[in-house]
């Protein structure tokens, strides 16, 4: 199996923890240090090395940072969270803040008042490290930037780095070559009048030279830096010892291969004098610490590869197709087997196992093993299903119960593609209110997919879209609507997103989530997803401007039962039938006859 259901929360532990890292603190001349949930590439998954906040706190989630100080401790969350931060974080020690309400920088102006606070600059962005100074010198106090990590000093059973294993990724899967994407990097370096520039994303680093790792759960990433000179040879900053013969043979031609701990150096060898690139949303605090300290000087601008990564090309997207036709039969075999068990003889655990074990079945008759899920799992029973990003073990473990919703988000890797869908689907027969919310939260997924917008819309313009309905009932859900995907690599990626800040515009050959939600916490939760592509800008005829619009690339059905018809409109019906009867062209003839004639029932035209 790819995924566990142990708990990994050590929240008991926390006070004591805590205590030890006061005093390490006293020893380096600081009152007070910053724990953000993030390692030296800011990514979403991290490995056991670097998951610094849930061993001080507890908490697990994939976003968060806790405030250490003298005598109290804080630690901050968005949305998603408010719930599992009280579950996985002790009370007594640390005071649960929103990060939304009250930012890190307000905190420290009223809390940190003549204060010294450190950070580990590796583990901070440029932009970051400027909004705490600007809140440090609001407050009197200090923001310190600190050579060693005082909390690795306490952190005595501390995991080694991870070594997993690179590859080169085939170029049947990616489109173009390195040498292609090397020469758009130094054009954009030359039209930005930069010397070099030093991408820290692995996402990046592995769509630029082609190659994929395993050093994170669920993320094909390899870690590592580049440092790539407007003219001259690349260098890749990654332990020799991860890398398979393929891939060694495929970046010889690109690149010089050095160890991690050679950036700092080569990177001061070659800011004398020179303009060096960094992400101020992306590059860690230390790299301009670097380039300032050997006289060059940091040129601002996101990370070269990253919009071009986001543009799928037409290798990735016919692969992106293929990849959700063949999960979208996983998930539709899936539907199908859990409908035919009784309501209270399936839990969470042993729904998420029997979908992942339908993934690797269909994965393999298509001659495309699943390499990994594209992220644990989100499968929630009543109640749990309110939590957007609830992870089920063996603690929380909850039956599918007679009346209740079952929320299950799901992803897998595929080497043609990552995927990512949720499906709400009724367990017996469920109170009309909940019908009523699922339907809501289906006209916003249809508002999203229906949308057709000029060149230039961002995402937080279609935002509201996926809103209205639920708004027109005063709800609305602490998420965004949709954010962008990779080409086996991360399943959230940027800079697209359809979000409130979703500021990126929305170009063709993006693909993006569609997946709004409704959840009332402790009784039910609801969320509809699938992944939509940015199609081609087209003429609209007695329109003045051409105009961007949606391709559907999930296909699996959406539940009936959980429909009030009479709350959508005829182009919103018009549109789920034919969705449903393309659910049955695409994905009935992958499957079994029994699972078939499911399927033809399940995807009847809504009147029927």
């Amino acid at each position: 199996m790819f995924q566990s259901f142990d708990e990994t929360s050590e929240s008991g532990e926390s006070a004591s923890r805590v205590e030890r890292l006061r005093a390490s603190l006293a020893e380096v001349g600081v009152d007070g240090f910053l724990i953000p949930r993030a390692d030296e590439h800011q990514g979403e998954y991290i490995a056991p090395s670097a998951a610094r906040l849930a061993w001080a706190t507890g908490f697990t989630g994939s976003a968060g940072m806790a405030l250490v100080l003298p005598t109290s401790a804080a630690i901050f969350v968005d949305g998603r969270y408010t719930v599992q931060v009280r579950a996985q974080v002790d009370g007594g020690v640390f005071s649960y803040e929103s990060s939304v309400d009250t930012p890190i920088g307000t905190y420290l102006r009223e809390h940190a008042k003549g204060l010294r606070i450190g950070i580990d600059p590796w583990l901070h962005t440029l932009a970051e490290v400027a909004s705490l100074r600007e809140a440090m010198r609001d407050a009197g106090g200090e923001l310190v930037s600190l050579k060693a990590n005082p909390l690795d000093r306490v952190w005595q059973d501390r995991p080694l780095p991870p070594k997993g294993a690179v590859s080169a990724h085939p170029l049947e899967y990616v489109g173009r070559s390195g040498a292609e994407k090397l020469a758009d990097i130094r054009a954009a370096l030359t039209k930005a009048k930069a010397d070099a520039v030093v991408l820290t994303d692995p996402s990046s680093i592995a769509w630029v030279f082609n190659i994929r790792g395993s050093d994170v759960p669920h993320t094909p990433l390899p870690l590592s830096f580049a440092l790539i000179p407007a003219e001259g040879r690349a260098s890749l900053f990654i332990d020799a010892e991860k890398l398979g013969e393929d891939a060694r043979g495929a970046l010889r031609e690109l690149a010089d291969i050095a160890p991690p701990d050679a950036l700092e150096g080569a990177l001061a060898k070659l800011s004398d004098g020179a303009r060096i690139m960094l992400d101020p949303a992306l590059a860690a605090e230390r790299l301009h610490e670097v380039v300032d300290g050997a006289g060059g000087t940091v040129v601002e601008k996101p990370d070269p590869a990253r919009l071009p990564r986001a543009r799928k090309n037409a290798v990735e997207i016919e692969g992106s197709r293929r990849a959700h036709i063949r999960d979208g039969a996983a998930v539709t075999a899936f539907l199908a087997w859990l409908d035919a068990q009784a309501p209270g003889t399936v839990d969470e655990i042993g729904a998420a196992e029997a979908l992942e074990g339908f993934r690797i079945r269909f994965g393999e008759a298509d001659g495309m093993p699943v390499r990994d899920l594209s992220f644990d799992s989100i499968s929630a029973a009543g109640p749990h299903a309110a939590l957007p990003h609830y992870r089920v073990n063996r603690q929380s473990n909850r039956v599918l119960g007679e009346g209740e919703v079952y929320l299950i988000d799901s992803g897998a890797q595929f080497s043609d593609g990552t995927t990512d869908i949720t499906r709400t689907v009724a367990i017996g027969d469920v109170p009309d209110e909940v019908k009523h919310k699922f339907t809501l939260v289906l006209k916003g997924m249809i508002a999203i997919t229906l949308a057709r917008f000029p060149v230039g819309t961002r995402g937080v313009d279609l935002d509201p879209l996926a809103r209205g309905a639920l708004w027109q009932a005063g709800c609305d859900y602490a998420h965004g609507t949709g954010h962008g995907i990779g080409s086996y690599l991360a399943v959230h990626e940027g800079p697209q997103s359809i979000s409130k800040r979703g500021m990126a515009v929305l170009e063709e050959g993006m693909i993006v989530s569609d997946e709004p939600g409704y959840y009332r916490e402790g009784a039910f939760g609801i969320r509809i997803e699938n992944l939509i592509l940015v199609r081609p800008a087209e003429p609209i005829p007695g329109g003045d401007l051409p105009m961007h619009g949606f391709e559907t690339l999930t296909f699996a059905p959406i539940d009936r039962r959980l429909i009030l018809a009479d709350l959508m409109s005829p182009e919103e019906r018009r549109w789920l039938d034919a969705y449903h009867a393309e659910v049955r062209e695409k994905i009935g003839p992958r499957l079994s006859a029994e699972d078939r004639s499911w399927l033809e029932a399940a995807t009847r035209p809504l009147g029927a």
